[in-house]
């Protein structure tokens, strides 16, 4: 266990979180996360990460040593597409869990991460997210980028905070789209009554932004690119939902009825950019569609 105390000597009344973040150097997720398991005290006693902090506060700041990760490494083919020795690029197929969590402990992108880079990953995100900086969905294919150390990790987790990071995916979407382009700006939050679903809503909610562009119409869909401006959870499927064009295949937030050739929603991460968190060059990297999604663009145009 690391230990430090540091006094706030600032004349503006700072949040815990985000002076946590700056004094242990760790992002302000992980920051929020010692706050809230009672690794931070303010003064002696725990605190808020939302806590004003006072001129001549005492901030005592404990960070546990990294648990041993428990889940197997294991030996699942990975389609790199970029890797140097600060982080890789890869390519996730349709049907991969990217961590290990309850129903899904073998088999996820972390295992094959595990195998590929031993420990060379960042332990930012913890055991079960080793060098994992963002997600995508189980039944969406594309490209994720991976973190190989904590500096790495916390570039380009700022990156995505500050809405550089480019983020570029295809769907095909139920209905006729009107709209040659446009952008769904709807704070999006856990759903009120379905906990496992999010929603557009205004409690507990944060901002979300998502532009996209019509590519192709279709019999009965629209193909569509989406740019992400913003990063929560299932963002894209949550906004298509709400402006009534739901991805083709979502059971969940569309139509109940299965696209048997789909096996879940036809959305693909097709183009990631990022600055690289060593030399500072912007890199990005194209990801074709995969057969799947060719597959039932063929269908819709017959």
């Amino acid at each position: 266990m690391l230990e430090f105390n540091c006094v706030f000597t600032e004349g503006i009344r700072q949040r815990l979180d985000v002076f946590v973040a700056a004094a242990a150097d760790v992002t302000r997720s992980r920051a929020a996360s010692l706050i809230e398991q009672g690794f931070v005290t303010v003064n002696g006693n725990t605190a808020d990460k939302k806590t004003r902090l006072k001129t001549g506060d005492n901030v005592c700041i404990s960070i546990p040593k990294p648990t041993a990760y428990t889940a197997a490494a294991e030996n699942i083919p990975l389609d790199i597409v970029y890797e140097d020795g600060e982080l890789l690029v890869v390519n996730k197929p349709k049907g991969m869990v990217v961590h290990p969590a309850a129903g899904n402990y073998s088999g996820t992108l972390v295992n094959a991460l595990m195998w590929h880079c031993g420990d060379s990953l960042s332990g930012i995100n913890g055991v079960m997210r080793p060098g994992i900086i963002h997600r995508i969905d189980k039944n969406t294919s594309g490209l994720l980028i991976v973190a190989k150390n904590d500096n790495a990790h916390k570039k380009l987790a700022e990156q995505i905070k500050e809405h550089s990071f480019t983020r570029e995916y295809e769907a095909v979407v139920y209905g006729n789209i009107k709209c040659e382009s446009g952008t769904v700006n709807a704070p999006i939050g856990r759903h009120p009554v379905k906990r496992k679903q999010m929603a557009v809503t205004d409690k507990n909610a944060k901002n979300a932004v998502t532009h996209y562009e019509v590519l192709e119409r279709l019999n009965g869909f629209t193909h569509v690119r989406l740019r992400l401006e913003t990063g929560r959870t299932h963002q894209i499927r949550v906004h298509m939902a709400y402006i009534g064009h739901p991805v083709a295949g979502d059971d969940v937030y569309g139509p109940k009825k299965v696209i048997k050739s789909l096996n879940g929603q036809c959305l693909h991460a097709r183009k990631i950019g990022f600055i690289h968190p060593t030399t500072g060059e912007y890199m990005e990297f194209s990801s074709p569609l995969p057969e799947y999604f060719t597959e039932f663009l063929k269908e819709c145009r017959k």
